[in-house]
């Protein structure tokens, strides 16, 4: 965790970027560091350097032989490494997303991370010696002392690795360079994104503004900022294929060393998730898009009144579509209500993001696209980004966020190597503050162009969440394997790109020249491969979840919040289980599809 940058991975339905709003609250970042300059950051930089030698000094060859106490005052010690190391980065990395073009950010964040990169160098052999040590010493450990068998997770997910770990001295050449691989890789992306410029109606303006013109009300609007994505796109496609070729190929070589089966493996493992599983969820969305994305669209086309719709119409709002903004106090309200609805305690702890400077909403120069909720440290709090611009999907963006760092405050009691949650259930509290908030709004919609509107946003958003993202998992499988073949050219990764993008749009629409390069921009590919199905889990588990609590399954509240507390503490199975749900039962993704359906099936009924 402490040898790369914290990079919280935008949320799938965030936009942003457009004329921005006055009076948005930012980030007080003191509850982590006062300053890049604070003595009490330079005193826990000495301390982690010290501590990871001692650490090492102290266990380094002697783990097999410690009694169940011994193990746990190590574990304790790795634990406060972890915290002091996290606050660190966390502090560095949020200051580099509030303003990216900054040369002095982007210099600190990255001496922090080479500092402790040296720093935790020691550390490595800490994995490494658990892996060997028998069953039968873990067992008794676990059997001797409640208080480390509280971290029996942390072990399994260690030793879930040992199959494909390798010898102590690559581990360590694969820590030692990890500054200057991957993590550089990514900061060239972000730095070359966000310096992108495009000009649109004789306005120049940043990816995110531009993007947001997608969903303009004006089509000429639309098609102009969709061809001007494509031409900077096109522009620089070469480096874009060149970092992914890299990227790509990186990977390839340290899985091959480690002689994992496929691409996708070590996204599995650190996901917590079999294979089988998200192959049945790929599976069920691949065999839907005519029953979703399909059927929508056709929907979509005729009330636009097309032919053919084209790619800059997908996000097009409906012509009865109400363009009035919603000013962030009524954001706050509309979310805050919500979630009281649920439950008051939801409410009380989201209380904090707005009062305390938790969140950072406004639209700025250099500021980090999209939308995250990082939940830093557990002994500090989460962090809201978002980029507001008071339209009704900004409304659900917070919710989204917001329920991120209510699952991030409840889990932190974890402690800090057990309070992460896995990506596949990361999302489950975003998504269903999310239906929370949309659920709120439907009831007090007053005309059927109003539930209209509501409904198809729902669904367009679902859409994006599981159909669009299954349909990026797609592209990168083949990319990765096509990559293992050789080195691609832009015209070759283009390719892969549109290969699935018929397949899950379907034929109410039409392929501008230059849409092939729009693999370009999405950061998700190169922050965290393979890392894309997650959202798809996380909405098909929520629609499951928001099923047992509509039909009034017992004492739901109280369960949810107990999922929530677990963290990473739990597989989904066990987390699953009170709800009387279960992933890797096939029926449970139909389960969860069948509700985007149902909204179709609601909206073509408002055709009649």
């Amino acid at each position: 965790m402490l040898t790369t940058l914290p990079f919280p991975v935008r949320d799938a339905n965030a936009q942003s970027g457009d004329i921005p709003l006055e009076g948005l609250p930012e980030w007080d970042l003191s509850d982590l560091y006062a300053s890049q300059d604070a003595p009490e950051l330079s005193r826990d930089m000495e301390w982690l350097e010290k501590a990871c030698a001692d650490f090492a000094a102290t266990y380094q060859g002697k783990l097999a032989g410690l009694d169940a106490a011994g193990m746990l005052a190590c574990i304790e010690a790795y634990e406060q490494i972890d915290l002091i190391g996290g606050r660190i980065m966390s502090f560095a990395g949020l200051r580099y997303y509030q303003k990216t073009t900054d040369a002095d950010r982007a210099q600190f964040l990255q001496n922090c991370q080479e500092k402790i990169t040296v720093f935790t160098a020691p550390l490595v052999f800490f994995s490494l010696e658990v892996n060997r040590i028998d069953d039968t010493v873990l067992d008794g450990w676990f059997a001797d002392n409640a208080a480390l068998a509280r971290y029996k997770p942390i072990f399994d997910r260690l030793r879930a690795m040992r199959p494909y770990q390798l010898s102590d001295e690559l581990e360590q050449f694969l820590h030692d360079k990890s500054a200057v691989g991957a993590s550089a890789w990514n900061t060239l992306f972000d730095e070359t994104v966000a310096g992108l410029v495009f000009t649109v109606n004789g306005e120049d303006r940043g990816l995110e503004a531009t993007t947001t013109l997608l969903s303009d009300k004006d089509r000429a609007t639309r098609e102009a900022a969709a061809k001007e994505i494509a031409r900077v796109l096109g522009e620089n496609v070469k480096l874009f294929a060149r970092i992914h070729n890299t990227l790509a190929k990186e990977k390839e070589i340290e899985d091959t060393w480690r002689k994992m089966p496929t691409p996708q493996t070590g996204r599995h493992l650190a996901n917590h998730v079999e294979p089988e599983v998200v192959e049945a969820l790929r599976n069920a969305v691949v065999a839907a898009y005519p029953r979703l994305s399909h059927r929508y669209y056709e929907l979509k086309r005729k009330w636009l009144g097309l032919d053919v719709m084209q790619v800059w119409d997908r996000n097009a709002p409906l012509p009865m579509e109400d363009d009035k903004l919603v000013d962030w106090p009524d954001a706050e309200k509309i979310v805050m209500d919500a979630y009281a609805d649920f439950d008051p305690r939801m409410a009380e702890i989201a209380k904090p993001f707005f009062t305390d400077g938790w969140i950072d909403a406004g639209v700025k120069p250099g500021k980090a696209p999209g939308a995250f909720a990082h939940p830093t440290v557990t002994n500090v709090h989460p962090y809201v980004m978002l980029n507001y611009l008071g339209k009704p999907r900004d409304v659900m963006t917070l919710a989204h966020e917001l329920g991120h760092g209510v699952h991030q405050v409840l889990a932190a009691d974890q402690g800090e190597m057990l309070s992460s949650t896995p990506l596949t259930l990361a999302e489950t509290a975003s998504v269903f503050g999310e239906m929370l908030t949309f659920r709120k709004l439907l009831s007090k919609a007053k005309t059927t162009a109003e539930k209209k509107v509501l409904l198809a946003g729902k669904v367009e958003d679902m859409i994006n969440t599981v159909v669009r993202q299954i349909a990026f998992y797609d592209f990168e499988c083949k990319l990765h394997a096509a990559r293992a073949e050789g080195e691609l050219t832009p015209d070759q990764i283009n390719d892969i790109w549109m290969s699935v993008q018929g397949e899950s749009l379907g034929p109410a629409f039409e392929f501008m020249d230059g849409y092939e390069t729009f693999w370009a921009y999405i950061p998700h590919f190169v922050h965290s491969p393979f890392y894309v199905y997650a959202y798809a889990f996380g909405d098909g588990l929520v629609n499951a979840l928001y099923a047992a609590y509509e039909e009034g399954y017992a004492a739901f509240q109280d369960k949810y919040f107990e999922m929530l507390k677990a963290g990473g503490s739990k597989h989904h199975k066990e987390l699953l289980a009170p709800f009387g749900l279960d992933a890797s039962d096939p029926d449970f993704w139909a389960k969860g599809l069948s509700m985007i359906e149902g909204f179709i099936d609601e909206l073509e009924a408002m055709e009649d």
